[in-house]
């Protein structure tokens, strides 16, 4: 634009100067050099004023007429969901003509298009991903995330987020979790528990489990009246979460670090992987698990516990907010009976897009969703808050939910998940179980995740 204005401004001079000089006597040398300075004078001040007038009225300068697109998949009545509405609203108001323009990505379509769309420019400028190996941290070796570790120190995240939930926003050269570089901000944490539906248990004289064993007996008294004890997905992610619980009830802090951050060597037919695998085939040929869930997806599953079709779902902590607002019906929730380790991390990160064209409005997005007011939001809605004032987490279940995340990170008992380690790894364990669920053999299911495993790991 000021190119334009100076483009036209020059011939308009030009034009002019020509013609007082075509009405004019010829000019003496003297009167030419004194004209054509003043002509250079005007020129600069107008091209000056000019850019001026851009840089007030244009892309370039102040926040007026912006647009900052933010993509996230939590549901509008979720934890998260509620906290980053009031977060947008509060954004919105400290930048004056800045419209957030939401679009809302299902998890599954973001996990399987966001190297694609990152590299295309109808990349957002801040979005929700998945953290790990697989997915934040393949991004960040393909260079398409901002690298957030001097916006992290500035704004002091760093201050905020225990070293536990760091692991999952860093990376190093190679895309593993751990390393040195902030690639992403999580403003929540996660871990999977069981929710139990009460009114079933009393219903049909089942007592709540503590222990494992008690959780064993429970599902036997369920199956020997019909009823299916827990709700199950085996098109996503449910039905292997299972399998990597079980393994874990058999595996210590060292075997994690091997499967997840590569410091040893993950033997898929170990005793655990086997106990892990075998245990949940023998679950569904028992009825603990219905056969024909092996086709069915998340949301199918939370619906039918929340609808009271089920006593037990085994699944994350941002179902949490759901299912205090849809079920009727009373219900508790607590880690996975006897267990030493869960799966379970720092929530989902805030990344920045490399191609994303307003960095600093994005970074100015994350730093509100990490102010107490948001954070005490989220708790109360029943997520896990990371800088959360605790004594502003006045809803009993959500105290709960709370501390039992806390008791896990503390004791170290965060397994983070099983897709996480190797690029495409979500998509093997889904299909790997749907065949485990369908009867194929433990050793050949679990032969196909090693094979898978091996493939993808770092060179």
């Amino acid at each position: 634009m000021a190119q334009t204005i100076v483009s036209r401004l020059t011939e308009g001079l030009a034009s002019g100067q020509s013609k007082r000089f075509d009405n004019a006597s010829t000019p003496t040398p003297e009167e030419t050099m004194i004209k054509a300075g003043r002509s250079a004078a005007v020129l600069a001040a107008l091209a000056a004023a000019a850019l001026s007038l851009t840089a007030c009225g244009g892309d370039d300068g102040g926040s007026g007429g912006k647009e900052l697109k933010l993509w996230h998949y939590e549901a509008p009545d979720s934890a998260m969901g509620k906290a980053w509405s009031e977060a947008v609203k509060e954004f919105e108001a400290a930048h004056p003509g800045v419209k957030v323009t939401f679009e809302e990505k299902g998890f599954e379509q973001i996990q399987k298009t966001a190297p694609m769309v990152l590299n295309s420019k109808d990349a957002p400028d801040v979005m929700e991903y998945n953290k790990g190996n697989a997915t934040a941290g393949m991004l960040s070796k393909q260079g398409l995330l901002t690298d957030l570790t001097a916006e992290v120190g500035k704004r002091g995240w760093d201050k905020l987020i225990s070293p536990n939930v760091q692991v999952t926003a860093k990376y190093d050269a190679k895309g593993t979790m751990g390393g040195d570089t902030w690639y992403g901000v999580p403003n929540y944490a996660e871990y999977l528990q069981i929710y139990y539906n009460k009114d079933l248990f009393e219903k049909h004289g089942v007592e709540i489990p503590t222990t494992f064993d008690q959780l064993v007996a429970a599902m036997d008294a369920f199956v020997a009246k019909d009823v299916t004890p827990f709700t199950n997905a085996g098109a996503e992610y449910m039905a292997h979460q299972f399998v990597y619980q079980l393994a874990l009830d058999r595996a210590d802090q060292n075997w994690v670090d091997a499967f997840q951050r590569y410091t040893g060597k993950t033997d898929f037919n170990d005793a655990a992987w086997t106990y892990g695998a075998s245990t949940f085939a023998d679950w569904v040929k028992k009825g603990y698990i219905a056969e024909n869930s092996v086709s069915l997806k998340a949301e199918d599953a939370g619906v039918a516990f929340m609808k009271g079709e089920f006593p037990m779902m085994f699944s994350g902590s941002w179902w949490f907010g759901r299912v205090a607002a849809e079920a009727d019906f009373e219900w508790e929730t607590s880690v996975w009976p006897g267990a030493k380790m869960t799966l379970g991390s720092g929530g989902n990160l805030w990344v920045v897009p490399e191609g994303s064209e307003n960095k600093e409005l994005a970074y100015d997005f994350i730093d509100i969703t990490m102010k107490k007011g948001i954070q005490n939001t989220l708790g109360n809605a029943g997520g896990i808050p990371v800088a959360a004032d605790p004594a502003a987490i006045t809803e009993p279940k959500a105290k709960k939910l709370i501390g039992d995340f806390d008791g896990l990170a503390e004791s170290g008992g965060l397994a983070y998940y099983p897709d996480w380690p190797v690029a495409g790894f979500y998509d093997v364990w889904v299909s790997q179980t749907q065949k485990l669920m369908n009867g194929t053999a433990p050793a050949e299911v679990l032969e196909g995740v090693q094979k898978s495993y091996d493939g993808g790991l770092p060179k």
